[in-house]
């Protein structure tokens, strides 16, 4: 594929390698987020419904925050680490050095179409890598807004938005990157890591699954339930790492669905089809899909449920207690369904999460700490957070990533700079001390005197 060609031809210049070519490639992408901004906002409303705070905070202001950390940090985070040497190896020294990969192939999510894309390309571009770009197709209108903005800004020797389906995709997947990462469903996960085996190409997945929300007896119930509200049905509910099901005690969940339904009431109203805030199902197929799995719950549905096709608007709606075998519970919803799961323990909580595959997030509500620690130490997710939903994003400080079927490896501020780089061990040994025990013919001496110079 030429365009592939193109980029290793840039790439072996090493133009990319500069810390001033990438800090200014950086600088461009800021440029282009800014002077375009209610295009920008335009496109995530005709794809998804976003209004636009949701698009400010979770797309737009989210790369610029990516963009500015890089910025601040690019020269440490690029400079050499020093490393121990172990007594055989002195007089030297040794370290890690960061290089980048070469040609990289992002492939975003239709869900958070400019974050998923945008984000990913500000840590390979911070490592100095070539880049080609994959938007999602089924966010057409973010795709063609970056088709068109990023030649205008970037470097087009090294960065390339590359447009399609699944034919395109799968003619791209055929040629062989120096990394890919792709965002998106664990079964399309599986198809990427199949192709780049191929060509023993490393990937970072970031896939998806179904994210438990345990709500404990102690807790603030209001809090907890706004919080939930806004995890769970932010983006129509279309989010990655939104609460999939809520597990709560008998004991609990009368007062829970209450403060669920107040809390659903006061940020999208009574009426959330005629909320400017609660946003839209990508697109038909996806409507059918999450629709579907109400098929055969109207009798648990405790709030919500209104589906009106031709908008492809689902309401916000709570399921008490459906079939655990159904596809509600089998299927991640990634839509505006949570269902609530009666438990009898905290105990219970805990092994009810790990009968199931590992999640991209979990979540615990409990103003008790031995229930925090012990789901904390007894289970194991991507990312755990404690009294919240979702915000935990917001600090890009710590690695995103999942874990098990979740996906692999992991991004954000430093953890994306070392994801897109090689950390080349180099050792440099000086020639003015040699060690002869290291060298035949051994002795019994030599041997001993290997022991003691190993202990330090």
């Amino acid at each position: 594929m030429q365009i592939i060609d193109n980029l290793k031809t840039t790439f072996s210049t090493g133009k990319t390698k500069s810390i001033e070519w990438r800090k200014s490639q950086l600088l461009a992408l800021k440029r282009m987020l800014e002077e375009n901004e209610q295009a920008v906002y335009d496109a995530l409303k005709q794809d998804l419904n976003k209004c636009q705070f949701e698009a400010y905070v979770s797309e737009f202001e989210y790369v610029l925050k990516d963009i500015k950390l890089f910025l601040k940090n690019i020269n440490k985070w690029s400079r050499p680490r020093s490393l121990p040497t172990p007594v055989l190896a002195q007089p030297g020294n040794s370290k890690l050095v960061p290089e980048p990969y070469g040609v990289v192939l992002i492939m975003g999510a239709w869900n958070y179409p400019l974050q998923l894309v945008l984000s990913p390309m500000v840590a390979a571009l911070g490592a100095g890598n070539c880049i080609v770009l994959k938007p999602s197709e089924l966010a057409g209108e973010v795709s063609k807004l970056l088709a068109e903005l990023v030649p205008k800004y970037l470097d087009a020797s090294a960065i390339q938005v590359y447009e399609g389906g699944i034919e395109e995709t799968t003619e791209l997947l055929k040629q062989r990157f120096d990394h890919i990462m792709y965002t998106g469903s664990e079964m399309v996960g599986k198809i990427v890591m199949r192709a780049a085996s191929e060509h023993l190409t490393p990937v970072t997945l970031e896939l998806g699954g179904k994210s438990p929300c345990v709500v404990d007896d102690k807790t603030n119930l209001k809090v907890t339930a706004d919080r939930i509200v806004w995890g769970k049905f932010l983006n129509a509910g279309q989010t990655c790492i939104a609460p999939d099901y809520v597990l709560v005690t008998p004991k609990q969940r009368p007062a829970l669905i209450e403060a669920l339904k107040a809390s659903l009431n006061k940020q999208y109203s009574s009426e959330p089809k005629h909320s400017d805030d609660f946003g839209r199902i990508i697109n038909q197929r996806h409507y059918q899909r999450i629709s579907g799995y109400l098929s055969g719950q109207e009798d648990k549905i405790v709030h919500g449920g209104e589906l009106d096709e031709s908008q492809k608007y689902i309401a916000p709606t709570l399921v008490l207690n459906p079939e655990l075998t159904s596809p509600l519970m089998t299927n991640e919803i990634f839509g505006p369904i949570l269902p609530i799961i009666e438990i009898e323990s905290m105990e219970q909580a805990v092994d009810f999460i790990n009968e199931r595959e590992k999640p991209l997030a979990l979540y615990v509500f409990s103003n008790d700490q031995k229930t925090v620690e012990a789901i904390s130490q007894q289970t194991s997710a991507g990312t755990l957070c404690i009294n919240d939903a979702v915000i935990f994003m917001v600090n890009h400080h710590m690695p995103f990533g999942g874990v098990g079927n979740s996906g692999m490896g992991s991004y954000h501020g430093q953890w994306g700079f070392d994801t897109f780089s090689h950390l080349k061990p180099v050792m440099h040994r000086s020639f003015l001390a040699d060690a002869p025990i290291r060298y035949a013919p051994y002795t019994s001496l030599k041997q001993k005197l290997f022991k003691l110079a190993t202990k330090f």
